[in-house]
């Protein structure tokens, strides 16, 4: 792994810290300064709708100039995103900070960091090493958001205080983009141009995963939080002590998707995990005390993520190295804009159905996605001869 990878990591650890604070802290902030579950709702589907455009947007800077200019002025918005936090409290207007900062927060992470620093990240390391070291950089996301989950709970932590730790986060993030090695420019290539060899499955594989996403934006870690506000009258302390177990857990399922992988295989590890996974969240939804929620809850959270390493993995290695960037903008574009739909709607059912109603509607969707997933790749298998570049790439 070379030192733009471990460059990535340092900066994945720092943002992914801040959003554990952040997905606890801002629900409930924006629920005191007057919220209700509807605005809620539409307030994460409009940074969910910005987190996709920058995903779109990030594209032509990054063919353009590269990875590493592209990442550093995505981490400046985080600082600018921060400052507005510190400078106002009106609620809609620290929505539009949450946008500018690409705070579309849930368990896991999704936009424009991760659509470039994934293709970083798999040009920087061994290919026979790929799934591992994947697992390793979203085990370090998940494990540093647990941290700041956990610092929620500390009573003497005021909101300002965080959001000073999410400025100083922004500025760490952009000294280490400032410090990764120029990587030349490449052939563009794209899903639109019509000789790209893998552009039919990776559109089909863009499809499921929205659908995924779909479900997930009913489940995002915001209106769990809320949920779990609304429905058990859990506070921060119980909330923060609940998320970093939940990210904790996360993390160990991708050490576990690592050991997995390699007998099982990719499609069989994401698919079969995920499932088993969506069971446990009808579980969360059904259960009739805080504690048997939060045991289904953590009990998902062991499986959920086991299939994102073995996803970014299986995406990075039946493409040919010049449509990486293509197919991982347009899967991860897609994956938020789909999801970006979701939460309004989650706030209306929480407000005039019932609040446990998002909860099964988003585990009814991802369990449609684990078998048409399976039932689409289950025969395709990642290719070397797709990929005519070195297994180690040093740009």
């Amino acid at each position: 792994m070379g030192r733009n990878a471990q460059l990535v990591f340092l900066a994945k650890t720092v943002r992914t810290f801040c959003y554990g604070f952040l997905g606890v802290l801002l629900p409930v902030y924006l629920t005191n300064l007057g919220f209700t579950p509807a605005d809620l709702g539409f307030a994460v589907t409009l940074t969910l709708l910005a987190s996709a455009a920058m995903t779109f947007a990030i594209r032509g800077p990054t063919r353009r100039f590269g990875p590493r200019t592209a990442l550093v002025g995505q981490a400046g918005l985080v600082v600018l995103s921060a400052g507005i936090f510190l400078l106002s409290r009106e609620p809609w207007i620290a929505v539009a900070a949450a946008m500018i900062g690409n705070v579309a927060v849930g368990t896991g992470e999704t936009g424009p960091f991760l659509t470039v620093e994934q293709v970083v990240v798999t040009r920087d390391t061994p290919r026979e090493r790929l799934t591992h070291v994947l697992s390793v950089y979203n085990l370090l996301g998940y494990a540093a958001a647990g941290l700041g989950a956990s610092a929620v709970g500390q009573a003497t932590v005021s909101p300002r205080a965080l959001f000073g730790v999410f400025l100083i986060g922004g500025l760490v993030q952009v000294a280490a983009y400032a410090l990764m090695r120029v990587e030349p420019v490449r052939a563009p290539s794209s899903a639109t141009h019509a000789n790209a060899p893998s552009r039919a499955l990776v559109r089909k594989i863009a499809a499921l995963f929205a659908l995924d996403s779909l479900g997930g934006g009913f489940v995002l870690q915001s209106l769990i939080a809320y949920w779990f506000h609304a429905r058990f009258g859990a506070d921060l302390v119980v909330l923060g002590w609940i998320f970093f177990g939940v990210q904790i857990l996360s993390g160990i399922s991708l050490l576990l998707a690592a050991r997995i992988a390699p007998t099982l295989g990719l499609v069989n590890t994401m698919v079969l995990s995920h499932l088993i996974s969506n069971l446990f969240l009808i579980g969360v939804a059904l259960a009739p005390t805080l504690w048997m929620a939060a045991a289904f809850l953590l009990a998902r959270h062991l499986l959920s993520q086991m299939d994102v390493p073995t996803r970014q993995a299986f995406l990075m290695l039946v493409v040919e190295d010049r449509e990486r960037e293509a197919a991982s903008s347009l899967t991860n574009s897609s994956r938020t804009l789909a999801q970006s739909v979701s939460p309004t709607i989650a706030g209306w059912v929480m407000q005039g159905v019932a609040l446990g109603a998002p909860l099964l509607v988003g585990a009814g969707l991802k369990i449609v996605y684990d078998v048409l997933l399976y039932a689409t790749i289950r025969n395709v298998q990642p290719a070397d001869r797709h990929d005519k570049a070195p297994a180690t790439r040093r740009d």
